[in-house]
């Protein structure tokens, strides 16, 4: 097979974060260290040595950089200061960006002014679309009372203007199937990208069609358990990103597949199943969130030291998406009708733009490409065990 070499490579990884730090001499320390790594399998090594020789082809079929989550241990070893830890996490972010068929990954990546102004003209669509389809009642301030139900909660579905709860509920479902259409279209040709590129482009390599099946477990376990982060050292790591997942997807699930039955005019009691869901995901959510806007501020631990652009901007959204969430419901339970519609009407205007940037096109993404790492490295070595078999096969 030949290899193309780009000598701007480097030049290239500098866009999506890459530092001027002292060069990576190739001493093996990083893998040597590394929880994660196998004797088969030697990242961060691997990673940087083909990033070094511009190999940018074989960097794209490998999915070492998403084997690695970024214990830290490698770079508090490393003894030339190469940092592999954040290294990979660049290489994380440079095929996010060739993965992305629409080239709007490397857009946010390489100039942050791209993903702001796209959040801003969501947010704003978002806000004068719920305007104009779901218009505030006048009578929120003039008559509150009209809005409140027998437990002395706010209906959240009888805030607009001439427009029925059912209606209501129905207009908001809608835009619920539309980005989740979007959402799932983006990210799921992207992985079908991934995959092609680390799996079907090589043609040398051979394993039984059944490995499909029988792997698969692997993307399913890791994906819900986040088991990988659990070897590092720092276990608050692992929960947090534990948390967040779990916390994230169950709200995720609630509000796009079970919207009638979560945004209810209702107020169910606190043991309900439906808050307890909520209290878990807002928990899960807020301790990530802590955790990691002290970290990034306090700069203390390596892997938080060096913030990419796109970094905050999850965070920051992320943030105000939960903040907004948690008021609508102290609002609702308070019974103050105008301040529940103006606040829902201002955690859309987040968690829109959250959903359909960060998941398919930025930093949401990792989520999905971890695990399916996993899974393409689990058949990717089925392929390799069975390439080992047939050589020692004596032939007959």
């Amino acid at each position: 097979m030949i290899s193309r070499v780009d000598p701007e490579f480097k030049q290239e990884l500098h866009k999506y974060g890459l530092r001027e730090w002292n060069e990576c001499f190739h001493c093996g320390n990083c893998t040597a260290i590394c929880p994660l790594t196998k004797d088969d399998n030697l990242f961060p090594r691997r990673g940087i040595r083909l990033a070094q020789m511009g190999l940018k082809k074989q960097l794209v079929s490998s999915v070492d950089p998403w084997l690695c989550y970024y214990c830290g241990e490698c770079t508090e070893t490393c003894p030339r200061n190469a940092n592999p830890g954040e290294l990979m996490m660049v290489l994380r972010r440079y095929l996010t960006s060739c993965y992305d068929w629409t080239g709007i990954s490397r857009l946010f990546y390489t100039r942050k002014i791209w993903e702001l102004a796209a959040i801003i003209l969501i947010a704003l669509g978002v806000i004068i679309s719920f305007l104009v389809f779901l218009p505030p009642s006048p009578d929120l301030f003039s008559k509150p009372q009209a809005f409140i139900n027998e437990q002395g909660g706010v209906m959240i579905n009888s805030l607009a203007n001439g427009i029925s709860a059912s209606r209501f509920v129905q207009l908001i479902e809608y835009g619920d199937l539309l980005m989740a259409i979007l959402v799932a279209g983006f990210l799921i040709s992207n992985i079908f990208h991934m995959f092609y590129r680390v799996i079907l482009s090589d043609r040398n390599l051979k394993f039984p069609f059944y490995s499909y099946f029988t792997e698969f477990w692997s993307l399913i376990y890791n994906f819900v358990t986040q088991a990988r982060f659990s070897k590092c050292d720092n276990r608050t790591y692992w929960i947090g990103h534990l948390l967040v997942m779990t916390g994230y997807t169950i709200m995720f699930t609630l509000i796009v597949a079970f919207l009638k039955e979560f945004q209810i005019e209702e107020i169910k009691p606190w043991y309900h199943w439906q808050r307890l869901l909520g209290y878990y995901s807002t928990f899960g959510i807020l301790f990530f969130l802590i955790y990691t806007f002290i970290g990034r501020i306090r700069k203390t631990d390596l892997k938080m030291q060096f913030s990419h652009p796109s970094d905050w901007m999850f965070i920051v959204l992320l943030f105000f998406t939960a903040v907004t969430g948690i008021l609508i419901h102290i609002f609702r339970v308070s019974g103050l009708p105008a301040a529940t519609y103006f606040t829902y009407l201002i955690h859309l205007a987040f968690l829109v733009p959250m959903i359909v940037i960060e998941v398919p096109f930025s930093k949401w993404s990792h989520l999905a490409y971890r695990p399916f790492a996993v899974y393409f490295d689990r058949l990717r070595r089925a392929g390799q065990n069975r390439q080992s078999i047939v050589e020692l096969t004596p032939a007959i």
